[in-house]
């Protein structure tokens, strides 16, 4: 298995499972008892990794929204919580929802050690959502690390992904209406971009961009180690998203 079968193989399970815990409900209710909605606690949280910082830092970080989406949220989730602090509950919520979902799951322990062979791996220059999160302590337990670790992996992906459209031309808010133009309203945008989809060219040579951008850190894999991430990111998929 080269390491773009890997990629190839892993980018989607591992973009679902890492995000299956952001509206679980145990998420949400832990969001509540901080005073904080879903959509704020999801930004606080995830952007919280980068720290006190100004609204336009945290839009460049995440990059699909609008500027005025994140100033709005984000300003007024940190008037209630620090987002150092939100952005580690934030974190413990991932653990939380992997503990609930996945205990059972088999080959925990090999999809771990691939993960964490991968993040060390990770050059973080200009990735700096995923560098935020890679800083951030790992569970102990096997069913919170892989959790923690396949959020850790999207971010990775997510991060490198903002860098490959730039470099194919394509600002977020055209490559977002391309891939999800039914979402647009929920990202700030008023209306789908007028001729969104002509640029649907570029956005996958963006991938394909995005796919070479990971191939240094996923070709310190051994064949079996590619495996095992590959198995243990479909099976954390199956059992986090449908819970």
């Amino acid at each position: 298995m080269t390491a773009l079968d890997t990629i190839s193989a892993s980018a989607a399970p591992i973009g679902a499972a890492g995000a299956a815990f952001y509206f679980a409900p145990a998420t949400l209710a832990r969001g509540k008892e901080l005073g904080l909605d879903g959509f704020r606690f999801y930004v606080l949280g995830r952007g919280g990794v980068l720290g006190d910082v100004a609204p336009p830092v945290v839009q460049s970080a995440f990059g699909y929204f609008t500027a005025a989406v994140i100033d709005k949220i984000w300003t007024s989730a940190a008037e209630k919580v620090a987002p150092r602090e939100a952005g580690r509950i934030y974190h413990e919520c991932c653990a939380e929802h992997g503990r609930a979902t996945a205990g059972d799951v088999e080959g925990l322990a090999e999809f771990v050690d691939a993960a964490e062979t991968v993040v060390a791996a990770a050059d973080p220059a200009a990735l700096a959502l995923f560098a935020g999160i890679a800083a951030e302590p790992l569970a102990d337990d096997l069913p919170g690390r892989a959790a923690q670790l396949a959020a850790v992996l999207r971010e990775l992906r997510g991060s490198a992904h903002l860098v490959a459209l730039l470099a194919a031309g394509l600002s977020p808010a055209v490559a977002h209406c391309v891939k999800r133009p039914e979402m647009a309203g929920a990202f700030g945008y008023e209306t789908p971009l007028e001729g969104a989809a002509d640029h649907a060219e570029r956005a996958a040579a963006a991938e394909e961009l995005t796919d070479q951008l990971l191939v240094p850190a996923y070709s310190t894999l051994t064949d079996a180690q590619g495996a095992a991430l590959v198995a243990g990111a479909v099976a954390l998929e199956a059992a986090m998203v449908a819970s």
